[in-house]
């Protein structure tokens, strides 16, 4: 297991622990009682340092290493019944963005997110999780479709922000995000949109209109990285921190401006200690919330959408 810097003190607890095993398996000798105070203390760790993070220490988390990625919820959320669908039908198959029917407890739902990659080689071939215009002209495809048969969209937001580049810029990535935006706000089936990393900027919002967008727990959502934030204000990096401070990136400012729904738990010690534990709390955030959107009458459903969405950052002045 990989641990970042804050963790220290949970990954020597997590060494006492294996040293400790491994002297049972020679010895014989019975160590439960130490292992369970062991266990007990790392526990303890985790529930103070996850329970006192500041926002960069949070964004640190989203990254973490060992952090499950878009494809590991969607198979676990279909038992294996996922469909992955390719392509924007205009310029290419975009690999950091997928797609696809899938079933959650009998329930058919388009799953679309933005993919990272497990390992170096997979990383580059997913562009590191930045969609070009065809990631987001092929999610859009995919919107579509599900609204042509009325199932669901549930979508999956973990992204350093669309690619900057400047082939992407020539494809008309602005163009992209803006009319995903525009045909999201209007789609008539129920829509969730779930942070389970990073939300950078554009990148995350061009597949996050929904009625319900929810983040996990170590997530962040902003219109720019703190790195780039500092780059920008101070001219390096040093002060990435401050940014993040600043930025109120956390679910719970987001939360608390409004410009979220709700924030799903994750197992203590963040998502990357306990795949399974996360996977199950996504889900039934998912049937919760789909039980209640379908009740809903699909006109009625856009216009509180949309509602929703105009709300945001109105300020009243007063003479």
């Amino acid at each position: 297991m990989n641990y970042l810097d804050f963790e220290k003190p949970i990954e020597e607890l997590h060494e006492q622990l294996e040293k400790v095993k491994q002297v049972a398996e020679k010895s014989g000798v019975d160590v439960s009682k130490t292992i369970e105070d062991i266990e007990e203390k790392i526990k303890k760790a985790q529930a103070e340092i996850y329970g006192n993070l500041t926002p960069w220490q949070r964004v640190q988390v989203s990254r973490h290493p060992d952090r499950p990625y878009t494809l590991a919820y969607i198979d676990y959320l279909t038992d294996g019944t996922f469909m992955e669908l390719h392509g924007d039908r205009t310029v290419k198959d975009d690999k950091a963005m997928v797609g696809g029917f899938g079933s959650i407890d009998g329930k058919t739902v388009m799953f679309i997110g933005q993919q990272k990659g497990i390992n170096t080689k997979m990383r580059q071939i997913r562009n590191f999780g930045m969609p070009n215009p065809e990631g987001y002209r092929k999610a859009l495809r995919l919107m579509k479709l599900a609204e042509k048969f009325n199932k669901p969209i549930v979508t999956l937001i973990d992204t350093p922000g669309a690619f900057p580049g400047l082939e992407a810029e020539e494809r008309g990535q602005g163009e992209a995000i803006a009319r995903n935006l525009l045909e999201m706000s209007q789609l008539k089936v129920p829509v969730i949109c779930i942070v389970i990393g990073e939300g950078a900027s554009g990148g995350a919002l061009g597949i996050g209109i929904g009625d319900k967008v929810m983040m996990l727990e170590n997530t962040w959502y902003s219109v720019i990285s703190p790195e780039s934030c500092s780059s920008i204000l101070w001219r390096n990096w040093n002060n990435k921190e401050r940014a993040a401070e600043a930025l109120k990136l956390t679910p719970k400012d987001m939360l608390g401006n409004k410009l979220i729904d709700g924030i799903i738990s994750e197992p203590l010690g963040g998502a990357h200690t306990n795949h399974e534990a996360a996977f199950k709390f996504v889900k039934d955030e998912i049937l919760k919330q789909l039980a209640t959107l379908e009740k809903l009458d699909p006109k009625k459903r856009v216009e509180k959408r949309i509602e929703k969405f105009c709300a945001m950052g109105v300020v009243n002045e007063e003479d």
